[in-house]
């Protein structure tokens, strides 16, 4: 079903085309995904779209979507979690964040990995590795094997996130017209289809072990279609082109280095906050029931995938500084609505329009730091260092919040809107900052 359905968004992306932004792909803890590899830009290269091709499209597109909705697998059931495995949800953000450890460790050795071993099966590997541990989580009554679950959900992910998007990128590259954001948008759409699934199925009384371990063989099933589907044959010349003096150099910072540095850092606290605790908000301030609690992920997610398949035309009528300023303002508004109203149908409002601005923050920011001169992947590389600090130290900021006197609503409210606020200087000052004549 997963593999039919996105085997026809890719037909239908051959056939109409579009325009691409950068993506980042993934919200919450995994928003460095694609800076993990230096990608080359869409239609650059004259060989034509075959067959082959367009088959691996299929089985790339599923696996996005099917990799969106692994993580709406068990974010929306997380208070759940929490209760199961008895811990508060200061114990909750501790974990995130010490699981979020190994993307790290994960992401200084994929490249290594990949040019060893190769795109296919490293993507597949590393899918089976996150695939059983969905089971793990579901399955874990104390805190030690919740937290081994979760260290290889996140740490394996990372490897399918960059094989996927290395993929991806040399399909795009082949084609008269990009697919990219599209592909990004499949991811959106998995977690959407994918909360709305586990809402339903926690208001079914379903238990939380028997859902994750279905969820868990549902995507050993695809993935046994995305590995008969995806290229097995890598074009050398994207993972080769590293020079290991360069990669040393880049993390010489300049002033606008440890700008891109903030600014990832604020965007990933922006998305983080609404997506990884909005249940909480919801099960925690009101006693909302999991299956209605599950609601406020799904209305996040359904506000950003709006937000990211609209965000190409919106960028061409508005211009990207004006679409930041659109997106900072509805995030703003929206996480107001979400965190400080006491209302929890006015909550799940607020959520869907911070989604639709969120969605454009991380792409635009991404596109933006590609482009900066200087060495290869500088501006990246200290994007990618705001992203993950962000995503190790803001969970833990947010359940230690919680954890007192405050609401869930006022610990969100406390770390998102300051974080909007910053992300919106430090951008007029990259925007004001003169190209610099020798870039660090």
């Amino acid at each position: 079903m997963v593999g039919s359905i996105a085997a026809a968004e890719a037909r239908r992306i051959e056939e109409s085309g579009g325009i691409v932004v950068p993506d980042s792909g993934s919200t919450n803890v995994r928003g460095w995904k694609s800076s993990m590899v230096e990608l080359p830009p869409a239609g650059t290269s004259p060989r034509p779209f075959s067959p082959v091709d367009q088959r691996a499209l299929g089985a790339i597109a599923a696996q996005f979507f099917v990799n969106g909705a692994l993580f709406a697998s068990f974010i929306p059931r997380l208070p759940e979690i929490r209760d199961r495995v008895g811990i508060t949800i200061a114990g909750v953000g501790l974990l995130m964040s010490i699981a979020a450890v190994t993307g790290l460790i994960a992401s200084a050795t994929v490249g290594r990995a990949i040019s060893r071993f190769g795109t296919r099966r490293v993507m597949l590997v590393a899918g089976t590795v996150v695939s059983l541990s969905l089971p793990i989580v579901g399955l874990a009554t104390t805190p030690v094997v919740l937290l081994i679950g979760l260290a290889a959900m996140l740490g394996f992910d990372v490897f399918v996130d960059v094989t996927m998007n290395m993929q991806g990128s040399w399909l795009s590259a082949r084609r008269h017209t990009p697919v990219m954001n599209r592909l990004h948008g499949l991811w959106s759409l998995g977690t959407v289809i994918g909360g709305v699934s586990s809402s339903r199925i926690a208001a079914a009384g379903v238990s939380l072990s028997v859902h994750l371990m279905a969820a868990g063989v549902i995507l050993l099933a695809v993935l046994v279609y995305v590995g008969r589907g995806i290229l097995r044959n890598d074009e050398q010349h994207q993972t080769s082109n590293a020079n290991p003096q360069n990669e040393n150099q880049v993390l010489r910072f300049s002033p606008v280095l440890a700008l891109f540095l903030l600014a990832g850092f604020f965007a990933i606290a922006v998305e983080s906050t609404s997506i990884e605790w909005a249940a909480f908000r919801l099960t925690d301030d009101y006693a909302a029931s999991a299956g209605f609690a599950a609601l406020a992920y799904v209305a996040v997610t359904t506000g950003m995938t709006i937000g990211r398949f609209a965000g190409d035309w919106a960028t061409v009528q508005l211009g990207p500084q004006r679409l930041t300023r659109l997106s900072l303002a509805l995030s703003g508004t929206g996480l107001a609505a979400a965190s400080l109203v006491s209302d929890r149908y006015l909550n799940l409002a607020g959520y869907t329009i911070a989604g639709l601005g969120i969605a454009t923050l991380l792409p635009m920011l991404y596109d933006t730091a590609a482009q900066h001169p200087g060495k290869a992947g500088a501006g990246l590389g200290a994007l990618t260092a705001g992203l993950r600090t962000g995503s190790l130290t803001i969970p833990l900021a947010v359940g230690t919040l919680a954890a007192t006197s405050l609401s869930v609503g006022s610990a969100i409210a406390i770390v998102a809107l300051p974080s909007i606020v910053g992300f919106a200087i430090v951008t007029i000052a990259l925007n004001r900052k003169p190209s610099p004549a020798n870039p660090a």
